[in-house]
């Protein structure tokens, strides 16, 4: 499943405004039903820290999801934010002609 959207999206915020507003919990109620320190649910939702598999796994299971969402998701925005951020460094490197993937 890819996940595009308008503007880059921390999986944080998508949690945080699909998941935890609209079932008005805490980031550390949700931590503490995941077994899991309070701050690193606060922290990703402040779009501080990525999603980990394991974070990935937990959540999946809680919320009746696959963690290749959650890590489909983190993958996305980790992707779009790097190439934004080296995109002269990208545009610096030519193409190998006629490789292995040349169609």
């Amino acid at each position: 499943m890819t996940i595009k959207f308008a503007r880059t999206v921390h999986p944080g915020e998508y949690l945080r405004e699909e998941f935890l507003v609209p079932l008005g919990m805490s980031p550390g109620a949700l931590a503490k039903k995941l077994n899991l320190p309070r701050t690193r649910i606060e922290r990703i939702v402040r779009e501080e820290v990525a999603v980990t598999p394991d974070t990935a796994l937990r959540l999946a299971r809680f919320f009746g999801m696959s963690p290749q969402f959650w890590m489909s998701f983190q993958t996305a925005f980790d992707i779009e934010t790097t190439e934004r951020d080296i995109a002269a460094a990208l545009q610096a490197i030519i193409p190998l002609e006629g490789g292995p993937m040349a169609a």
